[in-house]
């Protein structure tokens, strides 16, 4: 098989630049490294994991680019030298392996990341005891979305299983020239002009969203952070989402939509409230995959876009819902347009940007299977936030459901924050009860919240 190039170099994308950008106005800080960790227990054979992920390294064009800063703008081309070799480490003789291990991997994401002079991936294999392994997959931003990471992994687990004697190899994954390819030629289609003309429509209807200058972040040293279980409302998450005949990662989205408009008032967001009507922008990740070769391609392809979450605090539940879930269907199908783009449309210059809060990030993906071992993924780094992020992790049948709440302590108080992750979580279940389709949207929100 013949390896595609991407030749002879190659502008990067508007995802790309943005993040090549940040590194060079956030020198010496690692801002968006992103890095997993699978932790393998019980019986695993280390040869053939490692033969798996080796060969899965070697399909993953975008560990191998190179950037460079010319006088016509940043460049990327493959660079077989900047793959990264397997790593194995043995730690089975330390007194305390797994905390040394996750010490090791702690300081390498947190060490600065020169994109100009560095490899862009690190991958270990850390041996901490006969039956315990640990693969980390450490990457950053501006090749790897967190879609691509989970890629990474279930080729790695489909390899593992052909190692072993459990299956075929499957597909190699897609090249990264293939998805260069198709999104230029999107740029260049009459869809590309439609989809900007509704997002221009959609930010005029919008208050004003909130314009960073690039460089000025000041991403705090503690983040507040919280983390919970949901576990409890998969059952009621399912039948809500068939009663009212929605995906439960849409259900989710816009639930945590009208929470946030009804509920966040503090510098994280921006809000309207006039005439009984409550208008925020929030901002939501967009797969961008379905459709297109980037569906088997790891790189940077997630996109980020603004939802005009608009509703009456007297309206019922069930019918803002289906209003807003159908918003949510209209901006799936413009989602291909980049967010870079639509920014420079609004009038943002160069050196301006959208500021991304209230974040949503319903996250409904599997976990990978390899086959015969008992496995735990570690998310240890997904780049940072702007202000109030809502993060839900679930497998695809919403089994497992974890809760994350992240906010800059500048704008978001920790009182404040501290009610915040109180009342979501009660919104949520009240919300999913049956019979809660007929009760006014501001109703749910917890008492505390409206004395």
């Amino acid at each position: 098989m013949t390896q595609q190039t991407i030749s002879p170099t190659q502008q990067l994308t508007l995802a790309q630049l943005d993040f090549w950008e940040e590194f060079r106005l956030h020198p010496g800080e690692a801002v968006s490294t992103v890095a997993h960790a699978i932790e393998f227990t019980g019986p695993t054979d280390p040869d053939a994991l490692a033969r798996a992920i080796g060969r899965t390294i070697a399909e993953t064009d975008v560990l191998a680019l190179r950037f460079d800063d010319g006088p016509d703008g940043p460049r990327q081309d493959l660079d077989l030298a900047r793959r990264p070799a397997l790593r194995l480490i043995d730690l089975s003789g330390h007194r305390q392996p797994r905390e040394h291990a996750f010490a090791m991997m702690q300081a390498d994401v947190a060490a600065p990341l020169d994109l100009a002079h560095q490899p862009l991936s690190a991958q270990w294999l850390l041996r901490l005891g006969p039956e315990h392994l640990i693969w980390f997959n450490r990457g950053h931003h501006i090749v790897l979305d967190g879609y691509a990471m989970g890629m990474i992994e279930a080729r790695a687990a489909r390899l593992y299983a052909f190692e072993t004697g459990s299956g075929d190899p499957g597909q190699p994954l897609g090249r990264f020239a293939e998805y260069l390819a198709e999104e230029a030629g999107y740029r260049a289609s009459s869809r590309h002009v439609a989809d900007g003309r509704h997002w221009q429509a959609v930010l005029a209807a919008c208050p004003p969203p909130r314009v960073l200058t690039k460089g000025s972040e000041n991403y705090p040293a503690e983040d507040l952070s919280h983390e919970q279980s949901l576990e409890d409302l998969q059952a009621d998450l399912l039948a809500r989402s068939a009663e009212w005949g929605m995906g439960w990662p849409d259900l989710l989205t816009v639930l945590c939509a009208a929470w946030a408009a009804l509920h966040l008032q503090d510098a994280s967001a921006e809000r309207r409230d006039d005439a009984g009507q409550i208008v925020m922008p929030v901002w939501l990740p967009y797969l961008s995959r379905m459709g297109s070769v980037a569906i088997g391609v790891p790189a940077l392809v997630v996109n980020i876009l603004p939802f005009r979450a608009s509703l009456e605090p007297a309206e019922p539940l069930g019918p803002a819902v289906t209003r807003l879930c159908g918003e949510l269907r209209k901006l799936r199908r413009h989602g291909r347009y980049r967010i870079e783009q639509i920014a420079a449309d609004h009038g943002l210059g160069q050196s301006e940007r959208f500021f991304f809060s209230p974040l949503i990030n319903i996250l409904p993906f599997d976990p990978a299977n390899f086959p015969g071992c008992t496995t735990q993924r570690h998310v240890l780094s997904n780049g940072p936030g702007d202000g109030f992020n809502i993060t839900i992790r679930a497998d695809s049948a919403a089994g497992g459901m974890q809760l994350l709440l992240g906010a800059d302590p500048t704008l978001t108080p920790p009182a404040d924050f501290a009610r915040h992750r109180r009342s979501l979580p009660q919104f949520l279940r009240g919300a999913l009860r049956a019979g809660a389709a007929n009760r006014a949207i501001a109703s749910l929100l917890p008492r505390f919240e409206t004395a």
